[in-house]
């Protein structure tokens, strides 16, 4: 499957709510995954028990689209239940069909298993292996999936699904943020690295979990704290206990969570998305100096950086593109003329704003190349003078092992390209890249995962 852009996607967003005192939590749990749509667009689904019921009562729907489309207003009402966890998907494993929506709900000896996932494990095939020689039989083909049998397998000789979960996440390699919902506990896991995101949430007495805080303020939830890199939480009626023997001083944040990934009104770490983005327009500017009579962003997550170089550079920073919000997700067509016409639809050039003008066009990253070269296209036929180009992050050379979908290295312009090489092709009139170095200004020292630019992986890839 190609999609009609080069743009990244994220694989998953997570949300789970446990209400200790019996309220429903599925219409909460539907608008925290609105929030948190731009991490997945295929599937969706949500999960729901009540805690005061027996074990095993767990309410499962699931569907293929947008969060808007799959849950309508009598299927929330009809899920009842004050523990509950959500997914929304992009699938950078497994294949894009209803069977590999989560979140996955197993039925076993113990009671009932409700996970949803972000990320992505890169000894998959070894621990499936083990499973299946020990009879499971798998449904999906997720690594997910995976991880919940192991939890289940683990937690018939445990004292707790905690143990059990402990013990899994042992034998991990990879990336993932997990939401788990056993009969009577929510809980959340961060891989050690902290490749993926997950925080932690307040609404009156009840918790959250979610992939980013800005799911909370969608549900007028208050923000407490990241879950840790390696720690796992557990939320009861008792209230919420934390276990950090997985923690460790050795971590990786995914650089790409701030360049494009997460929404700009959250928070990651500590760290304002919004606030990192206006950082690397600036080192931008500072690198890449330009005259122009315009600087102007490409919707939506270059606009930040946008008004970060134009700010430092003493440039106007405008706009230049009308965006169509209530474009479908479309795929893209064999023709590259087809291919244009989508470009088209999605975005439009404010003919008057750019007419003679020289402009800084800046991105957050450039994949195959075709989205920007189209894009010049239309700005130098409505009249614009030149187009330079600046990109928010250095040029991809490696693919992501960890559930952002950088794809392989042939897919990759800059690996068989040279910066000028791929200035011509896109017909920009210069192009800049942000450099290595200047990734960490962007988000205050935090350690982080810069991989897919310079092919320093936080572990030892096992599935390549």
């Amino acid at each position: 499957m190609i999609k009609k852009d080069d743009k990244l996607k994220e694989a998953c967003g997570v949300f789970g709510i446990f209400h200790p005192h019996g309220g429903d939590v599925a219409s909460t749990i539907y608008y925290g995954l609105c929030a948190l749509q731009h991490r997945g667009q295929e599937s969706c689904g949500i999960a729901v028990s009540d805690t005061s019921g027996p074990k095993g009562n767990m309410e499962l729907h699931k569907g293929m689209g947008l969060v808007s489309d799959v849950f309508k207003e009598n299927i929330l009402a009809g899920m009842k239940g004050n523990l509950g966890v959500g997914h929304v998907r992009y699938s950078t494993t497994g294949e894009t069909t209803l069977n590999n929506a989560q979140p996955l709900v197993l039925n076993y000896i113990k009671g009932t298993l409700a996970l949803a996932h972000n990320g992505n494990l890169v000894n998959t095939e070894k621990l499936r292996e083990e499973l299946a020689y020990s009879g499971a039989i798998f449904q999906t083909t997720t690594d997910s999936e995976t991880i919940a049998y192991y939890i289940a397998r683990e937690r018939v000789g445990s004292a707790s699904v905690e143990e059990a979960i402990m013990k899994t996440a042992r034998r991990l390699k990879g990336a993932y943020a997990l939401v788990i919902a056993s009969p009577r506990k929510l809980i959340g896991v961060r891989d050690p690295l902290g490749l993926k995101p997950l925080c932690i949430g307040q609404l009156q007495d009840s918790y959250i979990l979610a992939s980013e805080s800005c799911a909370l303020s969608a549900v007028g939830a208050k923000f407490i704290r990241d879950v840790m890199p390696g720690e796992i939480v557990s939320i009861t009626r008792e209230g919420l206990s934390s276990n950090t023997e997985l923690c460790q001083e050795k971590q990786a944040h995914c650089i790409f969570e701030y360049i494009y990934l997460a929404r700009l009104d959250s928070k990651l770490d500590g760290i304002s998305v919004y606030e990192a983005r206006l950082k690397g327009g600036a080192a931008l500017a500072k690198a890449y100096p330009v005259q122009a009579d315009l600087v102007a962003g490409v919707p939506d997550s270059g606009v930040a950086a946008a008004q970060g170089y134009a700010k430092e550079s003493g440039i106007a920073f405008g706009q230049v593109f009308y965006k169509n919000s209530y474009v479908g997700r479309t795929f893209i067509k064999p023709t590259q003329k087809e291919r244009e016409n989508g470009v088209r639809i999605k975005l439009s050039v404010l003919e008057s704003a750019v007419k003679g003008k020289d402009i800084v066009l800046v991105d957050d990253s450039i994949v195959r190349g075709t989205t920007i070269a189209n894009l010049i296209r239309l700005l130098k036929q409505a009249g614009v003078g030149k187009v330079h180009v600046r990109i928010c992050s250095p040029p991809f050379l490696y693919p992501c092992y960890f559930g952002t979908d950088v794809p392989s290295n042939r897919q990759l312009i800059a690996s068989s390209h040279s910066t000028e090489e791929i200035r011509k092709l896109i017909g920009a009139d210069s192009l800049g890249y942000m450099r290595i170095e200047d990734l960490s200004s962007m988000t205050e020292g935090l350690k982080l995962c810069k991989a897919c630019f310079d092919s320093q992986y936080p572990m030892q890839i096992e599935e390549r």
